[in-house]
């Protein structure tokens, strides 16, 4: 039989960091190419502890079906949280919880967003959101991250002429990919031009608490007097991604839309899954978790960028993140990123992920890739850097 497929996925092509993956399954490859938390952050046995106490006092509440808004314990919980942690929930706010941050994405585009309508992104950006746009229908414009986060003359540009712009995409902080944390200034500047141009913002904020060195920002939901900031929250980097917990702050009215949008996608997000971060949140120190987190990522990443000083040629640059699970490396001009990121794994067993799957246009001529942290084990780390030296040398030396 020949199929026919609907128009709005037709173009998607699969996720380049999961098609990487496939290489993984292999035991002899590294994976540099993951966003996965480190094995060691996971609190496995508060997790049992929870789980056991959650099956032995209330097996029916966590077995049966719940409300779409989302457990209420939990939503009471992080509206509190977002309150007094980020100052990022008003009186006109609402709370949802979603299936990981990724519904987040999915959830506001369906709600906002009608076919041939413009997303104004970052470039480079997380390549799970792009898709999620893509699969609507939208135009993307992409629009270049600084070393301080998204250029602001340029955003303003793009929505001078992105007359059906619907929301501005942004990761502030830690950015994914490229690491980068968005100043105070320019949150500032992003918020002020929404409100010139009337559009709103979506601020993605999975990795905000993996912040290892330098000050906390505020978030750009904290500056929303007027109610066009659309925050994503979520439990899977800080207490584990198979739970898929994730959580959206955004006014009344477009938290009622996802709603509604939810009800016919997944009825509402694991029952359990969401008591579970509920009774970590409210019984155990997550202060102290964090803390723990961070030194195994302050680790990690001080380790990585050690070993990248040694074994790759200087003309290889990168940033210097500020926290998050990424490192973003550039090829000098003229190098074959695509051969690269081939030869690392196909011959050197070492997997990163090609730059080119996080641009709104994937078509776009990009010499970076993509490097994780978090997942290698240390000694993976040094064998894996070894070897990715090796394939570098092979394309440039000096």
């Amino acid at each position: 039989m020949q199929y026919t497929f609907a128009d709005r996925i037709s173009s998607l092509q699969p996720s380049a960091i999961r098609e990487i993956l496939k290489f993984t399954a292999d035991p002899t490859v590294i994976s540099f190419a993951a966003g996965n938390p480190a094995p060691e952050a996971f609190p496995v046995k508060e997790v049992a502890e929870i789980s056991s106490r959650i099956f032995a006092e209330r097996p029916i509440d966590a077995l049966q079906y719940s409300i779409t808004e989302g457990y209420t314990p939990l939503r009471d919980r992080m509206k509190n949280f977002m309150r007094d942690r980020y100052n990022s929930y008003r009186d006109f706010d609402e709370l949802i919880v979603t299936s990981g941050a990724q519904q987040v994405m999915e959830l506001t585009t369906k709600a906002l967003c009608n076919e041939g309508d413009t997303i104004i992104c970052e470039a480079p950006s997380f390549i799970g959101s792009l898709n999620a746009f893509r699969s609507f229908g939208v135009k993307l414009r992409g629009v270049p991250v600084e070393s301080d986060g998204i250029d602001i003359a340029q955003l303003e540009e793009a929505l001078k002429e992105e007359k059906k712009a619907k929301f501005i995409y942004v990761i502030p902080n830690f950015q994914n990919p490229s690491g980068v944390t968005m100043s105070l200034e320019k949150r500032k500047a992003v918020y002020d031009l929404a409100g010139k141009y009337g559009v709103m913002i979506l601020e993605d904020n999975p990795y905000g608490e993996l912040r290892v060195k330098g000050e906390n920002i505020p978030t750009i939901k904290s500056m929303d007097t007027d109610g066009r900031v659309i925050y994503a929250g979520t439990f899977s980097k800080v207490l584990s991604p198979g739970i898929r917990v994730g959580y959206a702050v955004a006014p009344s009215p477009v938290i009622q839309k996802m709603v509604v949008c939810k009800q016919v996608t997944d009825v509402h997000t694991n029952i359990f899954g969401q008591m579970l971060a509920d009774e970590f949140m409210a019984n155990y120190d997550f202060d102290a978790h964090l803390e723990k987190i961070r030194g195994i990522y302050r680790n990690k990443m001080g380790m990585m960028l050690d070993l990248m000083k040694q074994h790759l040629p200087g003309s290889v640059t990168w940033n210097e993140p500020e926290g998050g699970l990424f490192i973003w490396c550039t090829l000098p001009e003229g190098a074959d990123m695509l051969g690269f990121c081939k030869e690392a794994v196909e011959t050197y067993r070492v997997a990163v992920v090609p730059g080119t799957a996080f641009l709104t246009d994937e078509s776009a001529p990009c010499s970076s890739f993509r490097l994780n942290f978090s997942t290698p084990t240390d000694q993976q780390l040094v064998e894996g850097m070894e070897k990715l030296g090796k394939a570098a040398a092979k394309y440039f030396t000096v």
